[in-house]
């Protein structure tokens, strides 16, 4: 008896998926979304559904808010058994795959119709890469676009220059980039952007209108900058070890729901006027671009694609991201379909 419960008290604190009952399997899911946003009730609705379809064998519980540490905490302890899925953005994937990092580059897609087209021409080698690494895929989750987030307004980069800049910690990578083309970055948890805004150790950040608002970011950051600096794109991601414990017969059918899942979540995408009006009575300012401004940015931000290539991006897949866009901008409306 003593044996037995000495493993059952291991498998509890090592976080390995434990049974409640003879059948009963918990996955714990790790996200920073806050507790009660959009993003959060989608995952509780997800695990509500697979417990549903499982009869309750398969039990999805989730920890908000980055209770369980920033995205690169979460895949580490996602690898060494403590919790076991994840809902995380580039930022954690990159932990995954280098290879990730391609959607790091600033002013590459327009539109979300480009993202898929460049995405699906990158899928299979990302795919590999993940899978090599000792994790699965369950769908893709786009949350939206990012914006230029600042306590003062800024218009042209030589601006943005003289901000503090919100950056990742141990993101050394993007770190370096930044200083050598001239910026401050500061790199902080997510936990600690709030208060590094308030005591004005930062004073610019790039994120999504919907996150700055459940963040109150924007209440430290009140000017935006009307211009698409990228998509965060997110991922929910299992380890493989955990996926194959998961009896096959359901396997098929939780990944049919976990896409539904990252469907629910792209469509939150166009809410983001809301957030926009709510930010907007409470004192944000929104500044537009003219056309040769926007040049302006896109000019300064293209002469810094080669630092990019081969430090940041993996050389191969930066150039493959780079032909994909050019395809998309050459090929007709009625024919950009993403390639096979």
């Amino acid at each position: 008896m003593k044996i037995i419960k000495k493993i059952f008290l291991c498998l509890i604190f090592i976080g390995v998926p434990y049974l409640l009952t003879a059948k009963q399997l918990v996955i714990k899911m790790a996200t920073l979304a806050p507790e009660g946003s959009p993003w959060h009730e989608i995952l509780v609705e997800m695990g509500q559904q697979w417990k549903e379809v499982t009869d309750g064998e398969v039990i999805l519980r989730i920890y908000p808010g980055g209770v369980a540490g920033d995205e690169q905490d979460m895949i580490r302890k996602i690898r060494i058994g403590q919790i076991h899925a994840a809902a995380v953005t580039i930022e954690g994937m990159t932990v995954i795959s280098a290879k990730m990092n391609v959607f790091f580059i600033p002013l590459l897609v327009e539109s979300l119709e480009e993202l898929d087209y460049i995405r699906a021409g990158l899928l299979p080698e990302l795919n590999t890469d993940v899978k090599r690494n000792g994790f699965k895929i369950l769908t893709w989750a786009d949350v939206g676009w990012v914006y230029w987030f600042t306590d003062e307004q800024i218009i042209l980069p030589q601006a943005l220059q003289k901000k503090k800049l919100f950056t990742w910690a141990g993101d050394y990578h993007s770190l370096r980039l930044w200083k050598k083309a001239g910026y401050h970055p500061i790199p902080l948890a997510a936990t600690d952007i709030l208060p590094s805004l308030q005591t004005g150790m930062i004073n610019a950040i790039s994120t999504n209108p919907i996150v700055a608002l459940s963040s109150q970011w924007f209440t430290h950051t009140p000017h935006m900058l009307d211009l698409k600096w990228g998509c965060i794109i997110g991922a929910l991601v299992i380890s493989n070890n955990v996926w194959q414990r998961i009896p096959v017969e359901y396997q098929s059918v939780l990944l049919e729901i976990a896409e539904e899942t990252g469907i629910k979540v792209r469509e939150i995408i166009p809410t983001v006027d809301r957030a926009l009006d709510v930010m907007g009575e409470h004192g944000l300012q929104i500044h537009s671009l003219s056309p040769e401004e926007k040049e302006e940015w896109i000019r300064i931000t293209k002469s810094f694609y080669p630092y990019i290539r081969g430090s940041l991006v993996p050389e191969e897949i930066f150039d493959k991201a780079i032909k994909l866009k050019e395809e998309f901008t050459t090929l007709k409306p009625k024919t950009k379909n993403p390639p096979n």
